[in-house]
């Protein structure tokens, strides 16, 4: 394996991993794993994301008489994540400016990775670990959708997925997707532009009277994709409108998000010309559930002595987007999102200080270290 979590994690960065093409980390991580002594299995999450791997599972036997400590990363990037090309300028490693650099969620993988390779060889007596990394989480958190959860002996542990070490995110709102087709009548629009019912019109009007933006602390929703029309001199018979809603209150999700509904219902009905009357097709799919640990959590209280034991700040707070950790949550796993260090994701001016690389791997060396005591 490469001399240390900087190394590991230039080399991991420069493997492509575009969401659905994660096999070759999974590959180079299967070979390090086994190297280590981990007990390793795949489960076939793959088959249902259209993807090449499934999730990769490992788990490290401790002589420690305790439940297993659980560590994830994911291990897909988003678009552009091919022919990453890493710098290392001044402190930090950046991007060459092509592509992003794939910290989110590399940077995870590789302090995961080092943080155990620590434990084991300073010969320390530790409890359990487990290891998961996932597919597909940028796609819709797909891998953790999927998971083949009697894999996972543990009953909480964290995910390696923020930006800076020692802050830990303990809640996380609930996101439905929408999505409205709206049907209206096609027709010449310089001949007979009084025969169709124009979709564009239609969806414009809608969107004018939805709710957008930030409605207050715990909710947001958007419209951000819309597409319709094919030329100019043709009354548009369609339009796709995608958007989203987000809260991490239940009741406010469901009221912007009938808001929203409503909205295209009222104004489809507004639209009739002859016997055709405009509709819309409406679909609404909730994503991900809401989470939210208390400050006293004992997954909260593990991280804060870890971060005293290292000498390094800790705080908590609210997210406002989803992870793999939302889902981890609603099917019992108690999880929290702490930081390993990525700045400016999703971005190609996405970088990380190299010391967050070595401090993120020594926050697992000492989360563990103070769970086995």
């Amino acid at each position: 394996m490469e001399q240390n979590v900087i190394d590991y994690f230039l080399d991991l960065v420069q493997i492509d991993s575009e969401s659905k093409n994660e096999k070759n980390v999974a590959d180079k991580l299967l070979k390090d794993l086994q190297k280590m002594g981990a007990e390793i299995k795949f489960d076939h999450a793959h088959e249902n994301t259209g993807g090449n791997v499934g999730n990769l599972y490992a788990y490290f036997p401790g002589k420690i008489d305790k439940d297993p400590i659980l560590f994830c990363a994911h291990m897909d990037t988003v678009v552009p994540g091919n022919g990453v090309k890493p710098v290392i300028k001044g402190d930090r490693i950046v991007t060459d400016g092509t592509t992003v650099l794939g910290a989110d969620d590399k940077s995870g993988i590789a302090e995961i990775i080092y943080g155990i390779k620590a434990i084991l060889a300073s010969g320390k007596d530790h409890a359990p670990i487990e290891a998961l990394f996932t597919i597909s989480e940028e796609i819709g958190l797909l891998g953790a959708k999927y998971l083949d959860y009697s894999m996972i002996k543990s009953k909480f542990g964290y995910a390696l997925d923020s930006h800076t070490v020692g802050v830990l995110t303990i809640g996380a709102p609930s996101q439905n997707s929408l999505k409205f087709v709206i049907h209206g009548k096609k027709s010449h629009a310089g001949v007979a532009p009084e025969a169709g019912v124009n979709a564009i019109q239609i969806a414009a009007k809608a969107i004018s009277k939805m709710p957008m933006g930030r409605i207050d602390a715990e909710t947001t929703c958007s419209i951000g994709i819309i597409s319709g029309g094919s030329a100019t001199n043709i009354v548009p018979d369609e339009v796709i409108i995608e958007g989203e809603a987000r809260s991490h209150d239940p009741k406010k999700l469901e009221e912007v998000t009938e808001q929203m509904v409503n909205a295209i219902k009222e104004t489809v009905a507004e639209f009739k010309v002859g016997d055709f009357q405009a509709t819309a097709d409406i679909q609404v799919e909730t994503e991900y559930h809401a989470f939210r640990l208390d400050k006293d959590h004992p997954v909260v209280q593990l991280s804060n002595l870890a971060c005293q034991n290292m000498g390094i700040t800790t705080e908590t707070n609210i997210g406002g987007g989803g992870s793999d950790v939302n889902i981890f949550n609603k099917n019992g796993l108690q999880m929290a999102i702490c930081g390993s260090g990525m700045e400016n994701v999703h971005t190609v001016d996405e970088y990380i200080m190299l010391d967050s690389l070595t401090v993120g791997a020594d926050w697992v060396t000492a989360v563990i270290e103070a769970y086995s005591k």
